[in-house]
C-alpha cells in the first residue's frame, strides 16, 4: 500500500521537528515530503511536492494557515490544523468537523487524528466542502455551519436547524426540523461544549434542545417540556428554574 505524502508547516522548529519524529516513529503509512516554515514557504512546497496531506499551524508570522489555504484556491488535499487551546478559530474548526492538534501536542491525540484522517484518504473522500463550511464558519460572527460525519462523507446542517440531541449511551441522536434523525458517534457532553454560546438547554443528562423549538412547559407528571415537533423532553427538577430563568414569559 502506498504512502500517505505529507507535509509539515509551521513556523516553529521544535514543532516542526517533534511531529516529523512522531510520524517518523509512529506512522508506518505516512511519508514526509517536506517541511516549511511560512505561509510563504508552504506554498512553494505544496506546489513543488502536492501532498496528499497538511500539518498545518493556524497562526504564523506571514499570514495563517487559513490565508494559506485560500491563497492555493482549489484544496484536493486534506488538512490537520496545529492550533492553541484559545485561538479564536479553534469553535469554527470543530465545527466544520476539521481535525486539529492542540499544542503542547499531546501524542495520543496526535495519532488519533492522523489514523482518523488516513481513513478519510484511503476511502477518497473530499475536504473541499470541509474546507468550504470553514471559510464560511470562519468568516461568520460565530460559525453557523455543523459538520455531522457520515459513513460515505461528512453531511454539514445549520445548528438553528437542530431541535434537540438525545444521548443514546456514547452516541448522541440529533433531530432536526425537517424530521430527520442522525445517530453520531459523540457523547451529549460534546455536543453542548461545542453548541456553547447559542440557545441550547440541558433539561435533563439525557437531552440537549434548542431552546427555540420549545412549545410548551408542563408542570405535571413531574415537569416536561414539549418541542414544536410535538416530541417531550424530560425536566429535572434541578435544572427547572434554570429553564425558567432562560425562558422569557409574561408575568415572570
Amino acid at each position: 500500500m502506498d504512502k500517505i505524502s505529507a507535509i509539515i508547516i509551521d513556523d516553529e522548529q521544535d514543532s516542526v521537528s517533534f511531529i516529523a519524529s512522531l510520524i517518523d516513529e509512529y506512522c508506518e503509512n505516512i511519508d514526509v515530503a517536506g517541511k516549511a516554515f511560512s505561509v510563504d514557504g508552504g506554498l512553494k512546497i505544496i506546489e513543488e511536492k502536492k501532498p496528499q496531506l497538511l500539518f498545518l499551524d493556524v497562526e504564523m508570522p506571514d499570514g495563517t494557515g487559513f490565508n494559506l489555504l485560500e491563497q492555493l484556491g482549489d484544496v484536493d488535499f486534506h488538512v490537520i490544523f496545529i492550533t492553541a487551546y484559545n485561538h479564536y478559530a479553534l469553535q469554527a474548526i470543530k465545527f466544520s468537523a476539521v481535525d486539529y492538534i492542540l499544542k503542547p501536542i499531546n501524542i495520543k491525540e496526535f495519532l488519533a487524528a492522523v489514523q482518523k484522517v488516513s481513513d478519510v484518504i484511503r476511502n477518497k473522500q473530499n475536504f473541499s466542502k470541509q474546507f468550504s463550511a470553514l471559510l464560511e464558519n470562519l468568516n461568520s460572527r460565530r460559525p453557523a455551519k455543523i459538520g455531522l460525519p457520515q459513513l460515505d462523507g461528512i453531511e454539514f446542517v445549520e445548528a438553528t436547524d437542530i431541535v434537540r440531541i438525545k444521548a443514546e449511551g456514547s452516541y448522541s441522536r440529533i433531530f432536526l426540523k425537517d424530521s430527520r434523525e442522525i445517530l453520531m458517534s459523540k457523547n451529549l457532553g460534546e455536543f453542548q461544549e461545542l453548541l456553547l454560546g447559542r440557545p441550547f438547554f440541558r433539561p435533563h443528562n439525557s437531552h440537549l434542545i434548542n431552546l427555540e423549538f420549545v412549545k410548551k412547559y408542563v408542570k405535571s407528571d413531574g415537569g416536561y417540556i414539549i418541542m414544536d415537533t410535538e416530541d417531550s423532553v424530560p425536566l429535572s427538577k434541578s435544572r427547572r428554574q434554570a429553564f425558567l430563568d432562560m425562558m422569557p414569559f409574561v408575568g415572570k
